[in-house]
């Protein structure tokens, strides 16, 4: 069985989540992505944070979360995703970087526009009250 190995942010508004859609895709996914040959998960992070928002984590706030599995979203059957995700903050306001078309902080409401792990990651936040 293959697995993607991503780490993802989790970062709040108003008790909603900031989500990122990719050029060419249809589903929101938390913004980070997949970690580099040794890189901690920390670093991976912080490249894709960058990279993908064009902020910087502020490393003293960056806290694990919990990790997510599920089927990947447009992959075929058996191919798993896994997610780290942590909370933390960043500096400067966030925007679409590189491959990013759009970037919106989306309420519960907003589930079925994720992918598929995100709909774990959208439940457990909403168990917790994180999410209106």
């Amino acid at each position: 069985m293959e697995v993607i190995d991503k780490v993802g942010l989790l970062s709040f508004k108003n008790k909603n989540i900031l989500m990122a859609k990719s050029k060419g895709r249809d589903k929101f996914y938390l913004p980070g992505g997949k970690r580099e040959a040794e890189e901690t998960d920390q670093a991976c992070l912080t490249r894709e944070i960058k990279e993908e928002l064009g902020v910087e984590l502020i490393p003293q706030t960056v806290k694990y979360y919990g990790t997510f599995e599920d089927q990947a979203h447009g992959k075929p059957e058996g191919v798993m995703i896994k997610l780290i995700c942590y909370t933390g903050d960043f500096t400067g306001e966030a925007r679409p970087e590189s491959e990013i078309a759009s970037l919106e902080y989306l309420p519960f409401s907003r589930k079925p526009d994720t992918g598929t792990v995100a709909h774990k990651i959208f439940d457990d936040l909403k168990s917790k009250g994180l999410l209106d």
